[in-house]
């Protein structure tokens, strides 16, 4: 018997590990090997290009034009020192400056509004089984692909006071014409038109494609429970939507804030500087007024106005999510 229990003792004991055998880390991983370290070296050959365009057309010309708003650069070359914030409190107390960055406020405002409710209707009609839906889908989308400059020139000729379809269609129905480039009251919101009528497709595609994953049980269950098409689009496809909701009105509230192309070719900022964006306030300043200086401190403080918006959207997006 005690023969035995040893021989089982012994049994349960287990050997030694061999010094030859692979010793592991604290953390209980091998040690780095030269093949990791080659294909590390290897990812960062694959990376190495999008870091120096990275770094040649991004970061640098942000650090380049930050120093160049702290000097008096000129394209004379008149004053190119260190002048500190002169720029900034210049630019802070400019009222033409004040009046394009209220354009460009005004524009995002009345503009962000139609291009997101438009784009649901004409989403909601198409996903509701219209025949020859490609047809539509083209329709919708296929004025997003024109460039800015050709739906520029359309408008400019519909908007003529004397020659265009719009006036014209409005005097054959008794109503007066409307100089709609000319008039200060007026010329924003023709703008507004332009370019509903040119970008409202693509927030169009993306409604369109959420509407299309909202699961179609939701529906089915809530038609035996009574509700009708109205019901259902109010209680089943907006609250689906709301993401996406978030999402266009971000994206479309920083594309209105960079408004350049459609007004600088319809008005030039005009009439009396009433369509005038800052960004092309930016442009005439610097290129124009060969203040380099001064319009890459106004380009700045616009950039920080957009990065507040940014930061606001983030946090009201985070706590609907939450």
């Amino acid at each position: 018997m005690s023969s035995l229990a040893k021989s089982r003792r012994g049994a349960g004991r287990t050997a030694p590990s061999s010094p030859a055998g692979p010793r592991l880390t604290t953390s209980g991983s091998a040690p780095s090997s030269p093949r990791r370290t080659r294909d590390n070296l290897t990812g960062w050959g694959f990376a190495a290009p999008f870091l120096a365009f990275f770094l040649v057309f991004l970061v640098w010309p942000i650090l380049y034009g930050l120093f160049m708003s702290l000097t008096g650069k000129s394209l004379t070359g008149a004053n190119d020192s260190l002048i500190g914030l002169a720029n900034y409190a210049e630019a802070l107390a400019d009222a033409d400056m004040w009046r394009s960055l209220g354009n460009t406020l005004y524009f995002t405002v009345i503009s962000t509004v139609p291009l997101v409710l438009v784009a649901l209707v004409m989403a909601a009609l198409l996903n509701v089984g219209l025949p020859a839906q490609w047809l539509w889908r083209l329709s919708y989308f296929a004025p997003y692909l024109l460039a800015s400059t050709v739906v520029s020139l359309f408008f400019t000729w519909m908007y003529n006071p004397q020659l265009g379809l719009i006036n014209d269609s409005l005097s054959k129905i008794g109503l007066p014409k409307v100089a709609w480039l000319n008039d200060p009251n007026v010329a924003m919101w023709a703008i507004v038109i332009a370019t509903l009528w040119w970008t409202v497709g693509f927030n169009f595609l993306l409604y369109l494609a959420a509407m299309q994953n909202i699961p179609h049980q939701h529906y089915e269950a809530a038609s035996l429970d009574g509700a009708g098409a109205w019901r259902q689009f109010f209680s089943i496809t907006l609250p689906q939507l709301a993401p996406t909701t978030v999402m266009i009105v971000l994206l479309q509230i920083l594309a209105s804030l960079k408004i350049f192309d459609q007004v600088y070719q319809m008005t030039a900022g005009g009439p009396s500087g009433s369509t005038r964006p800052v960004v092309q306030y930016i442009f005439e300043t610097g290129f124009t007024g060969y203040r380099l200086g001064y319009s890459a401190a106004v380009s700045y403080i616009f950039f920080g106005l957009i990065v507040i918006v940014s930061v606001m959207q983030f946090f009201v997006t985070r706590r609907r999510s939450a």
